[in-house]
């Protein structure tokens, strides 16, 4: 594919044409700047300006040293290697050029790292959190003042259209962390923060035109410090969208190529077949593989080439970039099965050479256990390629779980047997407590209306979200029941209610919650809080027993504690005996309710409501409610 070839008007690259030139500026280097003590010394910068393949470059400093001058197609770039030895300490290197009588110098920074590694920033994201993913443009405007920017291609705003810009920004987001706190969320997930300088639909932000600035209508690099700082102040975490698969369209290096292979090109526009079995498939045609692997997302996001050197360290420093810069504690990779597997394993492992308590897991939109545990650690023999990736968005538990679970009559396979039957394949993982458990994203119907917006179904399957194994993540707005269908309305990217001044109704607040609102907002709130405190729930062993009459019945537990949850899928009341799994309830006399703290004994059988479940802490002696009085019941305190 030929694509459109300009070179970007920077006035702070430019050249001069007398004895001194001006000095490149940082806007002009990738990445903008680097850090001392770092554990690999190899740094790859690329300058980029009006003719910079045709100066000479050298370094005179005894503690950076610079290796070679990669001189590409293009010669408005050129890739300096460098070696930043452990001697190095924070400050400006001094970069030289010249070509003939020319000749002049910029500054290249060194930082002082980040203090606190793996223990205050960088310090991943695992099954003992709760993570709160969000839209900034849809959550809520901090600041309007940032809502349009006259430099940017898209003057969009108008919160009447699903596909315009709306003016959430990332201080919208700080001034709601308490909030997010409450619910029980430890930490945060945003949709791409990074400048989306594209003519139409920037409001999701995976269309990157530059990856070393954030967003200005988001309020820039500074609100997203601020966003980080606030975060970790309150004991939250950080989880920044990577998105390595494409740029946008209009990204400077698309715009204006260092070299024919930057992109993956084809004779005539080609868009990937968005179909993953070729990849694991021993019988698969390697033009199938081709196509996936290189065809385009879309027209407007190029497919980038990682098999390109220089592109595979543009990308691999830029994450570590971030993660030093902003104090990521995790990241979710977006449509990681369209990236080269080989350059993904390369980049994780780069970031957690750099990290090594950080965390990672990667988009796996696919169909089938055995396909998603094969884009990360797994357990399958005989493989040509083994990934390295921690976890994966759990979309099987999702579509072959608790959909079916809550949507489907019970059979031998279908209903909730499905949701075991998902569960029991685990084995294929090294770790399925890595994967991130949800019910619905920005791409797809919200859980409310996936469940036909039967409240207690949405109840039911957030029981289960926070009590299953893996790592629990909730889309905005489900705890104050925002619904949508993905198509063709669009609502599943609606704004927050009371994020926005003069919003007719304030949703962060109880006053706000109406109906049934208020009480998913606490049932959540609850079950997360309670979550937080219990060693079963966040890091203790899953036992399931296979469904029987629409009941499903699973234990998490440690040497500490035990949860048993009692999940009734019909519409009608089940009978349940505890005696039943003897494993798990043997030694124990009790079981309160931790929703509404009415206890019971475990020698009576209980009758469990439709549509409900129970999440019920097991105990020894005699059973006392909080008033200290025998309860036989567990519906009511």
């Amino acid at each position: 594919m030929i694509v459109m070839k300009r070179i970007l008007g920077l006035s702070l690259l430019l050249w001069s044409t007398g004895l001194m030139a001006q000095p490149l500026k940082p806007t002009g280097v990738y990445p903008t700047h680097w850090w001392a003590g770092m554990k690999n010394p190899k740094l790859q910068l690329m300058l980029y300006a009006p003719g910079a393949g045709n100066y000479s470059y050298s370094i005179a400093n005894p503690s950076v040293q610079l290796v070679k001058v990669n001189k590409v197609e293009n010669s408005n770039y050129v890739f300096l290697d460098l070696v930043v030895k452990p001697t190095a300490k924070p400050g400006n290197v001094k970069v030289s050029w010249s070509k003939g009588g020319e000749k002049g110098s910029f500054d290249y920074e060194l930082k002082a790292r980040r203090k606190g590694n793996g223990t205050s920033y960088a310090q991943g994201v695992r099954s003992e959190d709760f993570i709160y993913f969000l839209m900034p443009d849809r959550f809520s405007n901090g600041d309007p003042a940032n809502d349009k920017i006259a430099h940017y291609k898209d003057q969009t705003l108008n919160r009447d259209s699903m596909y315009h810009r709306h003016g959430g920004d990332l201080q919208g987001v700080i001034n709601k962390l308490d909030y997010l706190k409450d619910l029980g969320a430890t930490a945060l997930w945003l949709t791409p923060v990074l400048e989306n300088d594209m003519p139409n639909r920037t409001e999701h932000g995976y269309a990157i035109t530059n990856h070393y600035n954030v967003d200005e209508r988001y309020g820039g690099h500074l609100a997203y410090k601020r966003l980080s700082d606030a975060l970790h102040a309150k004991g939250m975490k950080l989880i920044q969208d990577a998105v390595y698969n494409h740029s946008g369209l209009f990204h400077f290096s698309v715009q204006d190529l260092p070299m024919k292979d930057w992109l993956h090109q084809w004779p005539k526009y080609t868009q990937t077949t968005y179909k993953d079995y070729p990849l694991m498939d021993p019988y698969a045609a390697a033009s199938d593989k081709k196509q996936m692997l290189d065809g385009w997302f879309t027209p407007q996001m190029p497919d980038l080439n990682h098999n390109n050197p220089y592109m595979a360290n543009y990308l691999i420093q830029h994450a570590i970039w971030c993660t030093e810069e902003f104090g990521v504690d995790g990241w979710r990779i977006d449509t990681y099965i369209y990236n080269d597997l080989e350059f993904m394993n390369r980049c994780n492992a780069a970031l957690l050479a750099e990290f090594p308590k950080l965390t990672l897991f990667g988009e796996t939109w696919v169909h089938g256990t055995a396909n998603q545990a094969f884009f990360v650690r797994n357990n399958i023999k005989g493989l040509k390629f083994n990934s390295n990736l921690q976890g994966a968005t759990d979309f099987q538990t999702l579509f072959y779980g608790i959909q079916p679970a809550l949507n489907q009559a019970f059979g031998w396979t279908e209903g909730v047997n499905k949701l075991y039957m998902t569960l029991a394949n685990d084995f294929l993982y090294q770790d399925a407590t890595n994967n991130v458990v949800f019910l619905d994203n920005h791409d797809m119907t919200r859980a409310l209306s996936t469940f036909g917006e039967d409240v207690d179904k949405l109840k039911a399957s957030l029981g289960w979200l926070l009590t299953t194994r893996g790592i629990p993540q909730l889309y905005y707005g489900t705890e104050v029941l925002m619904k949508g269908v993905s198509n063709p309305d669009g609502l599943v990217r609606g704004d927050f209610p009371g994020g926005w001044k003069g919003d007719a109704q304030d949703k962060f607040t109880a006053a706000g919650r109406v109906g049934r609102e208020e009480e998913v907002f606490q049932w959540i709130r609850t079950l997360a809080n309670y979550r937080k405190n219990s060693t079963a729930l966040t890091k203790g062993a899953l036992t399931q027993y296979v469904p029987k009459d629409w009941v499903y019945t699973y234990f998490r537990h440690d040497s500490k504690s035990t949860v048993m949850v009692i999940m009734n899928t019909s519409a009608e009341e089940r009978t349940v005996d505890p005696q039943a799994f003897p494993e798990r309830t043997a030694g124990f006399s009790s079981a309160r309710n931790v929703v509404t703290g009415a206890v019971s004994q475990l020698g009576r059988s209980w009758k469990v409501p439709g549509k409900t479940i129970w999440v019920l802490e097991l105990g020894k002696g005699t059973p006392q409610t909080a008033a200290g009085t025998p309860e036989n019941g567990l519906q009511k305190q």
